[in-house]
């Protein structure tokens, strides 16, 4: 007969989602990108760049609309970038 494994893999998407164990707005990220907190941090820093430099183009050629979405998308971005930076400064050593 076989007994139950405790150490086999969560199933089901809620389980999926729990791992690794994260804490506060942390639970918020994708499991893939809490794992690599220092890329996605520094991807969503140049996507946020690039965005608001688009921004800046469209502001010098008068098309406002696009550009408050450029600039708007490049500021959310920078933040989010800058919020994941600090989630990987905070968080405890692997070991």
């Amino acid at each position: 007969m076989s007994t139950p494994n405790d150490h086999t893999a969560a199933k089901g998407l809620r389980g999926w989602w729990q791992s690794p164990p994260r804490h506060g707005m942390a639970r918020l990220l994708a499991p893939y990108e809490y794992r690599h907190l220092h890329f996605f941090g520094l991807t969503r820093i140049v996507g946020g760049g690039i965005a608001a430099v688009a921004g800046l183009i469209c502001l010098s050629y008068s098309v406002y609309g696009w550009a408050a979405f450029f600039l708007i998308i490049g500021a959310l971005n920078l933040g989010g970038g800058y919020w994941e930076l600090a989630l990987a400064r905070s968080a405890p050593t692997r070991t």
